[in-house]
């Protein structure tokens, strides 16, 4: 039987100081939706062993699990401890005893980050522009530069016409190097308030001395004030020259001094890795392309407006230790002292950055033992065509319900795997089922879970080795065993309801009155 605390003891472990990971079971959709704590992760329990030694890595840290009802906690529970988790407990009567409790429920996705831009704005005074204001102006002919603080693949699914790529931590990194005079007026955009507010703000802590303003609502105000969007482009800040880089540096260090992010030396670096009794999270806060050109072995890749935008996607055990890494200390200055004002105590800058060290090239993803026991035979994408043509097959899709709907086997079966046993009674009866899923990864876990029945098989090297084979794809919703809701869905994602852009920003504002009821959840601006 696993351990159990209540809602109270939960609320003061929260606030006791020490380590702590609460972790929400459900699936993301269900997260979001039904709501959660303030400081809950989320964890599907379909995508455990997949996510959970990145986010929670020392062994020992203590975690409460919890669910809506559903009996995940006490399975995650049990899975944690077979992965050598040894302090783990069960939040008593889940979501529903927390709120009877008469503690907030909070809805939606990384709402820490969230809530903060949103208590940045109010307390920092970030001026903001909204969307009619800013076309009449372009189309005046003012001197702006639009920058959006969303990684390349956002930017090019839609981006204010003009606008330039440059995600948030790399904003001090490579504006000041564009701009030819103090007046040109800087606009920050995403797609609705969070990374617009801070990356705004970041350049004004920095001290730019040009006007910056956030673009009110981002992407999403734009088309909701009647403007289309650009779809498809690429065009992005280029990395800054010498010059700009020592500007650049200079702004950055500044903000370190301000916001107390201190440096430490690889000595220093090694004592922390070191400390069995503290979790060490090291970061590295440059881009994908560049973390994937070489990094430090032990380091994970977080971009940096992308950590702040979503902490709780990166960093799952409270009051941990964090070291950030770059090549020249600016994007490590400028993520650091967002996460020092969100309430993260001990974060630092490693001195140097990689300069004369051993670097890794490629990603870096931790091993999923659970996979070396007992693997079920696989399939490859030929032989799967044939199986499926001689109607002897059928495919179940353990994707995220967002990449089923991309793009699918034809004739696949979309199921989760947390409830795969009731999903399983709504396909079709073949001679063999065949489980897949992006990667195959899921897949696999998932035939592992049903082990002894012998018609399962999965597929090698999942969809992906499906889509590299030339084989054909189907999208949207063809064949559902299960209700999609294991994905939060962004107001402007495919099946998203009428009128989710105004709701979503609505909800954004609304936050500032949810943590007022909350109380103090360690924001220090």
């Amino acid at each position: 039987m696993a351990t159990t605390v209540s809602a109270a003891r939960l609320r003061a472990m929260l606030g006791d100081g020490g380590e702590l990971a609460l972790l929400d079971l459900r699936e993301e959709g269900v997260f979001a939706e039904a709501g959660h704590p303030f400081f809950a992760c989320s964890m599907p329990l379909s995508r455990l062993e997949v996510l959970v030694r990145e986010r929670v890595p020392r062994r020992g840290t203590r975690i409460v699990v919890y669910d809506g009802g559903e009996g995940l906690a006490e399975r995650g529970a049990a899975a944690l401890r077979r992965m050598g988790y040894d302090d783990v407990a069960v939040l008593d009567g889940g979501v529903a005893a927390w709120s009877a409790a008469g503690y907030q429920l909070f809805t939606g996705v990384n709402v820490p980050s969230k809530a903060f831009g949103e208590i940045v704005e109010q307390r920092c005074h970030t001026p903001h522009i909204a969307a009619a204001e800013l076309k009449r102006r372009l189309d005046a002919g003012e001197d702006i530069l639009i920058v959006d603080s969303r990684p390349l693949p956002e930017f090019r699914a839609m981006s204010i016409p003009g606008a330039f790529d440059c995600p948030g931590a790399e904003l001090v990194y490579r504006v000041p190097d564009r701009l030819a005079s103090p007046d040109t007026l800087v606009v920050v955009n995403c797609a609705g308030r969070t990374r617009s507010i801070i990356g705004a703000q970041s350049l004004r802590n920095a001290g730019l001395a040009n006007p910056v303003v956030a673009l009110e609502n981002g992407t999403m105000g734009w088309e909701l004030a009647g403007f289309e969007l650009a779809r498809g482009r690429e065009e992005a800040l280029p990395p800054p020259s010498p010059a700009g880089r020592a500007t650049a540096a200079a702004l950055a260090a500044a903000v370190a001094r301000r916001f107390g992010v201190a440096a430490i030396d690889d000595e220093a670096l090694a004592r922390l890795a070191a400390d069995a009794t503290r979790t060490l999270y090291l970061l590295d806060v440059r881009s994908p392309e560049e973390y994937a050109a070489g990094h430090l072995a032990a380091a994970r890749s977080a971009p940096g407006g992308q950590l702040v935008q979503a902490t709780d996607a990166y960093m799952n055990t409270r009051n941990a230790r964090v070291v950030l890494v770059d090549d020249d200390g600016v994007r490590a200055a400028m993520t650091g002292s967002w996460l020092r004002q969100m309430g993260w105590n001990e974060v630092y800058a490693l001195e140097g950055g990689l300069a004369g060290k051993a670097l890794v090239a490629g990603d870096a993803r931790p091993p999923i033992p659970e996979l070396a026991a007992a693997p079920t035979p696989a399939v490859s994408a030929a032989a799967l065509r044939e199986l499926l043509d001689d109607r002897r097959a059928v495919v179940v899709d353990l994707a995220p319900s967002l990449a089923y709907e991309a793009g699918h086997i034809p004739g696949a079966w979309f199921a989760v795997r947390a409830r795969l046993g009731d999903s399983l009674a709504r396909v079709p009866q073949a001679e063999l089922v065949v489980f897949t899923s992006p990667d195959g990864v899921v897949a696999r876990l998932a035939a592992l879970d049903l082990a002894g029945r012998g018609d399962i098989r999965v597929l090698d090297g999942g969809t992906a080795a499906w889509r590299a084979a030339g084989l054909p794809l189907a999208a949207g919703r063809e064949a559902m065993a299960d209700t999609p809701d294991d994905c939060w869905r962004r107001p402007y994602d495919p099946y998203a309801a009428p009128g989710a852009r105004e709701r979503y920003l609505a909800w954004e504002t609304g936050l500032v009155g949810q943590l007022e009821r909350e109380g103090d959840v360690g924001f220090r601006l």
